[in-house]
């Protein structure tokens, strides 16, 4: 831990909430330096010190820009931190799909988890993914955070899981042109 360290957790989660109002004058904004969803409102985990995402969606609620949100987390791991901290919010759907044999040990429950196993491929992925995503559109979010984590890929050495690039395009296309299609701004 070092001042550096909590300075650039800060600017990300600030760039968190500029990719969220890009997103909502946009329609799609990507942000590369967030999705700390492992960090809960009193202590970080898991290389996350603070949550970005909950930070942005905290801020948008506050200043009244949002009133509903989703946050689609598809790291390979569990979005715990996030999950815990809108636990009892009704405004704010959470969903995470990863795999359920890896980090963190307790998954607080999302309000849609969809645990995989080991070695899962691109087709029961997508499969999974086609059978969810509808269920976070009909929640009527007026902004979407898509977690779109690169360690679902095969030869990631902290994953399990065996997507191919092309099947992190194909996900990554799929919740786009989705959320895009039912006009639900996303940032990525």
């Amino acid at each position: 831990f070092s001042h550096e360290l909590q300075e650039a957790m800060w600017l990300c989660a600030g760039g968190s909430t500029l990719s969220a109002l890009l997103a909502l004058e946009k329609r799609v904004a990507v942000h590369l330096g967030g999705g700390f969803h492992h960090a809960f409102p009193d202590h970080g985990e898991g290389f996350c010190l603070i949550n970005d995402v909950a930070i942005a969606i905290r801020t948008l609620q506050r200043e009244h820009t949002i009133q509903r949100a989703a946050v689609i987390d598809l790291d390979v791991h569990h979005g715990n931190g996030t999950a815990a901290i809108f636990a009892d919010d009704p405004e704010v759907l959470t969903f995470s799909m990863h795999q359920q044999n890896n980090y963190p040990p307790r998954k607080p429950p999302s309000d849609i988890d969809i645990g995989l196993g080991d070695q899962t491929e691109d087709a029961e992925y997508m499969d999974a993914l086609d059978r969810v995503l509808p269920k976070v559109i009909a929640h009527r979010p007026d902004l979407v955070f898509y977690l779109a984590g690169a360690d679902p890929y095969r030869w990631d050495q902290l994953g399990g899981l065996s997507l191919t690039i092309e099947g992190l395009r194909r996900r990554d296309d799929f919740v786009l042109e989705a959320l895009t299609s039912h006009d639900v701004p996303v940032a990525v």
